[in-house]
Protein backbone atom coordinates (compact mmCIF):
# COMPACT_ATOMS: atom_id res chain seq x y z
CA UNK A 1 0.00 0.00 0.00
CA UNK A 2 0.80 3.20 -0.33
CA UNK A 3 0.83 5.25 2.88
CA UNK A 4 0.86 9.33 3.51
CA UNK A 5 2.05 11.16 5.99
CA UNK A 6 1.07 14.93 6.05
CA UNK A 7 2.22 17.82 7.36
CA UNK A 8 -0.18 19.24 10.22
CA UNK A 9 -1.30 22.46 9.84
CA UNK A 10 -3.70 23.19 12.91
CA UNK A 11 -2.64 26.20 14.44
CA UNK A 12 -0.34 25.19 16.81
CA UNK A 13 -0.13 21.60 15.94
CA UNK A 14 3.71 20.64 15.82
CA UNK A 15 3.37 16.82 16.01
CA UNK A 16 3.38 14.57 13.34
CA UNK A 17 1.91 11.16 12.26
CA UNK A 18 4.85 8.77 12.45
CA UNK A 19 8.23 8.72 13.78
CA UNK A 20 11.25 7.98 10.82
CA UNK A 21 11.22 4.64 13.18
CA UNK A 22 7.43 3.90 12.37
CA UNK A 23 8.03 4.59 8.61
CA UNK A 24 11.27 2.18 8.30
CA UNK A 25 9.31 -0.07 9.77
CA UNK A 26 6.54 0.58 7.17
CA UNK A 27 8.85 0.27 4.17
CA UNK A 28 10.08 -3.21 5.79
CA UNK A 29 6.64 -4.66 5.86
CA UNK A 30 6.91 -3.80 1.61
CA UNK A 31 5.40 -0.58 1.58
CA UNK A 32 5.71 3.06 0.13
CA UNK A 33 5.75 5.58 2.55
CA UNK A 34 5.18 9.70 0.97
CA UNK A 35 6.31 12.20 3.38
CA UNK A 36 5.37 15.39 3.42
CA UNK A 37 8.71 17.96 3.03
CA UNK A 38 9.15 19.26 6.69
CA UNK A 39 6.27 17.25 7.92
CA UNK A 40 8.30 16.39 11.13
CA UNK A 41 10.05 18.80 11.56
CA UNK A 42 8.06 20.48 14.53
CA UNK A 43 8.80 16.88 16.62
CA UNK A 44 12.17 17.31 16.30
CA UNK A 45 12.58 14.56 13.21
CA UNK A 46 14.36 15.94 9.84
CA UNK A 47 13.23 15.33 6.28
CA UNK A 48 16.69 13.06 6.00
CA UNK A 49 15.54 11.24 8.82
CA UNK A 50 12.45 10.07 6.82
CA UNK A 51 14.54 9.71 3.58
CA UNK A 52 17.22 7.34 5.57
CA UNK A 53 14.14 5.40 6.46
CA UNK A 54 13.06 4.60 3.37
CA UNK A 55 10.31 7.39 3.09
CA UNK A 56 10.18 9.18 -0.21
CA UNK A 57 9.97 13.36 0.53
CA UNK A 58 7.44 15.11 -1.42
CA UNK A 59 7.14 18.84 -1.86
CA UNK A 60 3.61 19.46 -1.30
CA UNK A 61 0.25 17.69 0.69
CA UNK A 62 -1.49 17.93 -2.70
CA UNK A 63 0.89 15.24 -4.21
CA UNK A 64 1.12 13.61 -0.55
CA UNK A 65 -2.97 13.32 -0.74
CA UNK A 66 -3.42 12.56 -4.36
CA UNK A 67 -0.77 9.57 -3.86
CA UNK A 68 -1.27 7.68 -1.07
CA UNK A 69 -3.91 4.97 -0.38
CA UNK A 70 -3.91 5.22 2.96
CA UNK A 71 -3.40 8.67 5.29
CA UNK A 72 -2.06 8.47 8.95
CA UNK A 73 -2.17 11.68 10.69
CA UNK A 74 -2.66 12.93 14.13
CA UNK A 75 -5.39 15.58 14.22
CA UNK A 76 -8.53 15.36 11.77
CA UNK A 77 -8.63 17.22 8.47
CA UNK A 78 -9.63 20.97 8.95
CA UNK A 79 -10.98 22.80 5.86
CA UNK A 80 -8.18 23.57 3.86
CA UNK A 81 -7.82 19.65 3.57
CA UNK A 82 -10.94 18.24 2.55
CA UNK A 83 -10.57 18.85 -0.87
CA UNK A 84 -6.99 16.82 -1.10
CA UNK A 85 -9.01 13.52 0.32
CA UNK A 86 -9.84 11.30 -2.80
CA UNK A 87 -12.62 9.12 -2.95
CA UNK A 88 -12.28 5.51 -0.99
CA UNK A 89 -9.08 6.71 0.83
CA UNK A 90 -8.55 5.40 3.99
CA UNK A 91 -7.91 7.63 7.21
CA UNK A 92 -6.08 6.60 10.05
CA UNK A 93 -6.19 9.53 12.60
CA UNK A 94 -8.15 11.26 15.60
CA UNK A 95 -11.21 12.36 14.45
CA UNK A 96 -13.55 13.29 17.53
CA UNK A 97 -16.22 13.56 14.66
CA UNK A 98 -19.12 14.16 17.36
CA UNK A 99 -18.20 17.79 17.29
CA UNK A 100 -17.53 18.50 13.58
CA UNK A 101 -20.73 17.81 11.63
CA UNK A 102 -19.27 19.33 8.45
CA UNK A 103 -16.37 16.74 8.18
CA UNK A 104 -18.15 14.24 9.01
CA UNK A 105 -20.11 15.14 6.25
CA UNK A 106 -17.74 15.59 3.99
CA UNK A 107 -15.67 12.11 4.93
CA UNK A 108 -19.76 10.76 3.80
CA UNK A 109 -19.44 12.16 0.43
CA UNK A 110 -16.10 11.53 -0.04
CA UNK A 111 -16.65 7.58 0.92
CA UNK A 112 -13.70 8.26 2.92
CA UNK A 113 -12.44 5.28 5.19
CA UNK A 114 -12.02 6.75 8.63
CA UNK A 115 -10.93 4.25 11.78
CA UNK A 116 -10.66 7.28 13.97
CA UNK A 117 -8.04 5.99 16.83
CA UNK A 118 -10.00 7.73 19.82
CA UNK A 119 -13.15 4.45 19.24
CA UNK A 120 -10.54 2.07 18.64
CA UNK A 121 -11.30 -0.66 21.49
CA UNK A 122 -9.73 -3.54 22.84
CA UNK A 123 -12.13 -5.27 25.77
CA UNK A 124 -12.56 -1.52 27.85
CA UNK A 125 -9.15 -0.32 26.46
CA UNK A 126 -9.00 2.83 23.96
CA UNK A 127 -5.45 1.79 23.66
CA UNK A 128 -4.88 4.61 20.83
CA UNK A 129 -6.35 7.56 22.69
CA UNK A 130 -4.31 6.43 26.45
CA UNK A 131 -1.01 7.99 25.70
CA UNK A 132 -2.69 11.58 24.73
CA UNK A 133 -5.29 11.38 27.40
CA UNK A 134 -1.61 10.71 30.14
CA UNK A 135 0.15 13.41 28.91
CA UNK A 136 -2.98 15.45 28.46
CA UNK A 137 -3.79 15.04 32.37
CA UNK A 138 -0.50 15.92 33.43
CA UNK A 139 -0.87 18.76 31.32
CA UNK A 140 -4.25 19.90 32.96
CA UNK A 141 -3.15 20.09 36.51
CA UNK A 142 0.69 21.81 35.50
CA UNK A 143 -0.95 24.56 33.10
CA UNK A 144 -4.39 24.79 35.36
CA UNK A 145 -1.68 25.75 37.91
CA UNK A 146 -0.16 27.92 36.05
CA UNK A 147 -3.16 29.99 35.34
CA UNK A 148 -4.04 30.37 38.43
CA UNK A 149 -1.40 32.65 38.85
CA UNK A 150 -2.30 36.27 39.05
CA UNK A 151 -0.20 37.21 35.70
CA UNK A 152 -2.70 34.74 33.81
CA UNK A 153 -6.12 36.68 35.67
CA UNK A 154 -6.10 33.88 38.46
CA UNK A 155 -6.40 34.29 41.79
CA UNK A 156 -2.80 34.35 42.65
CA UNK A 157 -3.20 30.91 44.39
CA UNK A 158 -0.20 28.34 44.33
CA UNK A 159 -1.62 24.87 43.72
CA UNK A 160 0.41 23.28 46.70
CA UNK A 161 0.31 26.24 49.17
CA UNK A 162 3.72 26.50 51.24
CA UNK A 163 4.18 25.91 54.75
CA UNK A 164 1.82 27.71 57.15
CA UNK A 165 -0.29 28.43 53.99
CA UNK A 166 -3.84 25.96 53.44
CA UNK A 167 -3.16 23.67 50.14
CA UNK A 168 -5.92 24.68 47.34
CA UNK A 169 -8.31 22.31 46.39
CA UNK A 170 -8.35 20.27 42.83
CA UNK A 171 -11.52 18.38 42.05
CA UNK A 172 -10.84 16.38 39.09
CA UNK A 173 -14.61 15.01 36.62
CA UNK A 174 -13.47 11.12 35.43
CA UNK A 175 -11.34 8.73 36.47
CA UNK A 176 -9.58 7.32 33.50
CA UNK A 177 -6.51 7.69 32.22
CA UNK A 178 -6.32 11.68 31.59
CA UNK A 179 -8.53 11.87 34.90
CA UNK A 180 -5.91 9.46 36.93
CA UNK A 181 -2.89 11.31 35.87
CA UNK A 182 -4.35 14.50 36.59
CA UNK A 183 -4.94 13.74 40.17
CA UNK A 184 -1.53 12.07 40.69
CA UNK A 185 -0.02 15.59 39.36
CA UNK A 186 -1.78 17.54 41.19
CA UNK A 187 -1.26 15.15 44.34
CA UNK A 188 2.26 15.85 43.20
CA UNK A 189 2.16 19.33 43.39
CA UNK A 190 0.35 19.16 47.11
CA UNK A 191 -2.78 20.05 46.55
CA UNK A 192 -6.43 18.04 47.93
CA UNK A 193 -7.83 16.51 45.06
CA UNK A 194 -10.88 14.66 44.89
CA UNK A 195 -11.96 12.71 41.68
CA UNK A 196 -15.33 12.11 40.63
CA UNK A 197 -16.99 9.19 38.16
CA UNK A 198 -20.05 7.00 37.76
CA UNK A 199 -17.78 3.62 37.86
CA UNK A 200 -17.47 2.37 41.47
CA UNK A 201 -15.06 -0.22 40.64
CA UNK A 202 -12.84 2.15 38.68
CA UNK A 203 -13.36 4.37 42.05
CA UNK A 204 -12.42 1.64 44.29
CA UNK A 205 -8.96 0.37 42.56
CA UNK A 206 -7.94 4.07 42.15
CA UNK A 207 -8.45 4.41 45.49
CA UNK A 208 -6.17 1.43 46.53
CA UNK A 209 -3.43 2.36 44.03
CA UNK A 210 -2.87 5.96 44.30
CA UNK A 211 -2.31 8.62 47.29
CA UNK A 212 -4.36 8.33 49.78
CA UNK A 213 -4.21 12.09 50.01
CA UNK A 214 -6.70 12.30 46.82
CA UNK A 215 -10.32 11.45 47.59
CA UNK A 216 -12.59 9.32 44.51
CA UNK A 217 -16.35 9.99 45.16
CA UNK A 218 -19.31 8.96 43.38
CA UNK A 219 -20.22 11.80 40.57
CA UNK A 220 -23.61 12.93 40.87
CA UNK A 221 -24.73 16.87 40.14
CA UNK A 222 -25.42 17.61 43.82
CA UNK A 223 -21.87 16.15 44.99
CA UNK A 224 -19.70 18.34 42.45
CA UNK A 225 -21.74 21.16 43.17
CA UNK A 226 -20.75 21.21 46.56
CA UNK A 227 -17.26 20.72 45.54
CA UNK A 228 -16.31 23.48 43.15
CA UNK A 229 -17.58 25.84 45.77
CA UNK A 230 -14.23 25.53 47.02
CA UNK A 231 -12.23 25.12 43.92
CA UNK A 232 -9.43 26.39 42.78
CA UNK A 233 -9.38 23.94 39.93
CA UNK A 234 -11.76 21.76 38.21
CA UNK A 235 -10.38 19.43 35.91
CA UNK A 236 -12.90 17.49 33.32
CA UNK A 237 -11.58 14.43 31.63
CA UNK A 238 -14.78 12.49 30.41
CA UNK A 239 -15.50 10.55 28.15
CA UNK A 240 -17.87 8.67 26.03
CA UNK A 241 -15.87 6.89 22.88
CA UNK A 242 -17.68 9.10 19.68
CA UNK A 243 -19.89 10.87 21.40
CA UNK A 244 -20.22 14.01 22.51
CA UNK A 245 -19.29 15.04 26.18
CA UNK A 246 -21.76 15.16 28.92
CA UNK A 247 -21.85 19.02 30.22
CA UNK A 248 -21.43 18.30 33.88
CA UNK A 249 -21.07 21.75 34.67
CA UNK A 250 -23.41 24.38 34.07
CA UNK A 251 -23.07 28.14 33.47
CA UNK A 252 -25.35 28.65 36.44
CA UNK A 253 -22.90 26.74 38.44
CA UNK A 254 -19.90 29.22 37.82
CA UNK A 255 -21.58 31.14 40.13
CA UNK A 256 -21.12 29.48 42.98
CA UNK A 257 -17.40 28.98 42.22
CA UNK A 258 -14.39 31.51 43.50
CA UNK A 259 -13.52 34.34 41.22
CA UNK A 260 -10.40 33.79 40.00
CA UNK A 261 -10.59 29.71 40.22
CA UNK A 262 -9.65 27.75 36.84
CA UNK A 263 -11.69 25.19 34.96
CA UNK A 264 -9.24 23.09 32.18
CA UNK A 265 -11.48 21.11 29.70
CA UNK A 266 -9.60 18.09 28.53
CA UNK A 267 -12.45 16.58 27.03
CA UNK A 268 -12.85 19.70 24.63
CA UNK A 269 -11.89 17.42 21.57
CA UNK A 270 -15.72 15.81 22.31
CA UNK A 271 -17.33 18.74 22.48
CA UNK A 272 -16.28 19.40 25.89
CA UNK A 273 -17.76 19.09 29.65
CA UNK A 274 -18.20 22.62 30.37
CA UNK A 275 -21.50 24.21 28.83
CA UNK A 276 -19.32 27.36 28.63
CA UNK A 277 -16.41 25.55 26.72
CA UNK A 278 -15.15 26.30 23.56
CA UNK A 279 -11.88 25.26 21.83
CA UNK A 280 -8.92 27.32 22.42
CA UNK A 281 -5.34 26.94 21.29
CA UNK A 282 -1.63 27.38 22.47
CA UNK A 283 -1.18 30.67 21.51
CA UNK A 284 -4.40 31.78 23.23
CA UNK A 285 -5.17 29.11 25.65
CA UNK A 286 -7.87 30.93 28.03
CA UNK A 287 -10.65 33.14 28.46
CA UNK A 288 -12.91 34.41 31.02
CA UNK A 289 -16.30 33.55 31.95
CA UNK A 290 -18.48 35.08 35.22
CA UNK A 291 -14.63 35.55 36.96
CA UNK A 292 -13.73 32.33 35.73
CA UNK A 293 -10.50 31.38 33.59
CA UNK A 294 -11.18 28.47 30.83
CA UNK A 295 -8.25 26.55 29.40
CA UNK A 296 -9.61 25.07 26.56
CA UNK A 297 -6.76 23.84 24.21
CA UNK A 298 -8.40 21.19 21.37
CA UNK A 299 -4.61 19.64 21.19
CA UNK A 300 -2.83 19.38 24.63
CA UNK A 301 -0.16 17.01 23.72
CA UNK A 302 0.79 19.17 20.77
CA UNK A 303 2.36 21.33 23.10
CA UNK A 304 5.35 18.85 23.97
CA UNK A 305 5.21 17.22 20.47
CA UNK A 306 8.82 15.43 20.15
CA UNK A 307 7.18 12.95 23.68
CA UNK A 308 3.62 13.03 22.42
CA UNK A 309 4.84 11.79 18.28
CA UNK A 310 6.95 9.17 19.89
CA UNK A 311 4.16 7.73 22.42
CA UNK A 312 1.69 7.99 19.92
CA UNK A 313 3.54 6.07 16.91
CA UNK A 314 4.52 3.46 19.72
CA UNK A 315 0.57 2.53 20.27
CA UNK A 316 -0.69 3.44 16.57
CA UNK A 317 2.37 1.88 14.62
CA UNK A 318 0.56 -1.93 15.04
CA UNK A 319 -2.74 -0.89 14.33
CA UNK A 320 -1.22 0.94 11.07
CA UNK A 321 0.59 -1.86 9.92
CA UNK A 322 -2.26 -4.05 10.06
CA UNK A 323 -4.63 -1.78 7.85
CA UNK A 324 -2.12 -1.44 4.80
CA UNK A 325 -1.51 -5.27 5.05
CA UNK A 326 -4.72 -6.24 4.97
CA UNK A 327 -8.02 -6.54 2.52
CA UNK A 328 -10.79 -4.58 4.27
CA UNK A 329 -13.21 -7.17 3.65
CA UNK A 330 -10.77 -9.56 6.40
CA UNK A 331 -10.41 -6.61 8.53
CA UNK A 332 -13.44 -5.03 9.18
CA UNK A 333 -14.08 -8.73 10.48
CA UNK A 334 -12.45 -7.72 13.69
CA UNK A 335 -13.98 -5.85 16.49
CA UNK A 336 -10.98 -3.79 16.75
CA UNK A 337 -11.23 -2.33 13.72
CA UNK A 338 -15.10 -2.33 13.65
CA UNK A 339 -15.09 -0.30 16.57
CA UNK A 340 -12.55 2.19 14.86
CA UNK A 341 -14.55 2.69 12.28
CA UNK A 342 -16.11 5.88 11.43
CA UNK A 343 -17.06 6.59 8.28
CA UNK A 344 -17.34 3.66 5.29
CA UNK A 345 -18.52 3.63 1.97
CA UNK A 346 -20.83 6.97 2.19
CA UNK A 347 -22.38 5.78 5.35
CA UNK A 348 -21.39 6.78 9.46
CA UNK A 349 -20.83 3.65 11.05
CA UNK A 350 -20.35 4.75 14.34
CA UNK A 351 -23.69 5.58 16.47
CA UNK A 352 -22.61 7.82 18.92
CA UNK A 353 -21.44 9.85 16.01
CA UNK A 354 -24.76 9.91 13.68
CA UNK A 355 -26.49 10.44 17.09
CA UNK A 356 -24.77 13.37 17.60
CA UNK A 357 -25.43 15.61 14.44
CA UNK A 358 -29.12 13.52 13.74
CA UNK A 359 -27.78 11.89 10.98
CA UNK A 360 -28.24 8.19 9.54
CA UNK A 361 -26.76 5.28 11.23
CA UNK A 362 -25.40 1.90 9.24
CA UNK A 363 -23.64 -0.67 10.86
CA UNK A 364 -21.41 -2.70 9.50
CA UNK A 365 -23.22 -6.06 7.47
Amino acid sequence: MIIGIPKEIKKDEFRVGMTPSGVAQLCRAGHSVLVEKGAGEGSGFEDTLYADAGAVIWENADDVYGGADLIIKVKEPIEVEYSRLKENQILFTYLHLAADKRLTEVLCSKKITTFAYETLRIGHRLPLLEPMSEIAGRMAALFGSIHLGRYYGGSGRLLGGSVGVEPNHVVILGAGIAGKAAAAAAAGLGADVVVFDINSERLSYLRDVMSPKITFLHSSYEAILNNIRNADLVIGTVLIPGAKAPKLITRSMLSVMKKGSVLVDVSIDQGGCFETSHPTTHSEPTFEVDGIIHYCVANMPGMYPRTSTIALTDATLPYALKIASTPLNVLLNEDTYRSALNTYNGSVTNQAVAEAHALAYKALE
